[in-house]
């Protein structure tokens, strides 16, 4: 490999990784808010499941590798930008405490630093707006309303249940739910990583299609599931404690609707963000109880952070293109 592909791979890594500490919050931030697990159990089965859930399938992975650019346009150049742009962007929000989208960062990455090199021309507007926007704006939706139904539907269900015992029952049936959660983040963060390594390898020429090698898998595998080992206390502290005052049953609805919904979207190949899904979902099940369920100031810090994350990781990574190409790398 030249050393352009392997900085490519090594910046992947990185991402990755930083992907599984930035989103550890995603899979069990309301497992632990709620006790249902002591944090070290929790970060130890999430690592665990998101390593399994890594192996569920590659259909994000080609999205990202072959659905959103002209891969004869793409340089190493333009990867590495599209990689320095998303970690940058996680990096900087992780230290906010803001549960932002990896998926939406390295998306970002990608299309701002293709912008700069190629122009517009270059993009695959079906898969842009097939795989990311219409499911951007329709998968919080999605897990706000569901989770909302979940939650009054189980209230109905339990509305003579004695509050102690209830709460009892549902801590246990969270660990299952937390173990779903966290699968089902590592069958669609993971795929990320293997689509940007799969898309430079091909663009290199070292693969003759763009399908995902298996040892691209265990790799995007491994680093995702160590990154998620060291655990993110500060946006588990926002997605746990600050944005609803959650349950065990509260808990379990939340991650049993974001599960669900991730699973379903990772087999049909739409890279959405683990974080939108699960932070709309615990929303949801917070309005269940009323508007002042949910503190609502704080649910609007999370969407501007949603809403500003593609462009402000497209810029980060056009102006990285526009140093790396002054000096003469692509």
């Amino acid at each position: 490999m030249t050393p352009a592909l392997v900085a490519v791979v090594a910046l992947a890594i990185v991402f990755d990784y930083i992907n599984g500490f930035h989103d550890t919050a995603n899979a069990i931030a309301t497992s632990v808010a709620t006790r249902a697990l002591h944090p070290r159990q929790a970060i130890l089965m999430a690592a665990v499941f998101n390593f399994v859930g890594a192996f569920a399938g590659t259909a994000v992975a080609k999205t990202i590798g072959a659905g959103l650019v002209d891969e004869g346009t793409t340089t190493q150049t333009v990867i590495i930008a599209a990689l320095l742009g998303a970690i940058a962007w996680n990096l900087f929000t992780w230290y906010l405490g803001l549960p932002s989208s990896s998926s939406h960062a390295l998306i970002g990455g990608l299309l701002g630093a293709t912008l700069v090199a190629s122009g517009s021309g270059a993009f695959k507007w079906d898969g842009i707006v097939g795989k990311v926007l219409v499911p951007m704006i329709s998968s919080p939706l999605i897990g706000f309303a569901v989770a909302f139904l979940l939650m009054l539907a189980l209230y109905w269900t339990f509305r003579n249940a004695k509050r102690k015992p209830m709460a009892r029952i549902f801590r246990r049936l969270q660990v299952v739910s937390a173990g779903y959660m966290a699968f089902s983040h590592g069958s669609n963060d993971a795929q990320k990583t293997m689509g940007i390594i799969t898309l430079a390898l091909f663009t290199a020429g070292v693969i003759p299609t763009n399908d995902v090698p298996v040892w691209v898998i265990v790799v995007a595998a491994t680093a995702l599931s160590l990154g998620t080992a060291v655990g993110g206390w500060r946006i588990m502290h926002t997605m746990g404690h600050r944005v609803v005052e959650l349950e065990p049953v509260n808990g379990f609805a939340a991650e049993t609707t974001a599960a669900t919904i991730l699973i379903t979207t990772a087999h049909l190949g739409m890279p959405v963000s683990t974080t939108h899904v699960i932070s709309s979902a615990i929303m949801g099940v917070g309005s269940a109880r009323g508007p002042k369920g949910v503190r609502w100031g704080v649910a609007r810090r999370i969407l501007l952070a949603w809403v500003i994350t593609i462009p402000a990781a497209g810029a980060g990574a056009a102006l990285t293109w526009f140093i790396l190409h002054t000096f003469g790398m692509g």
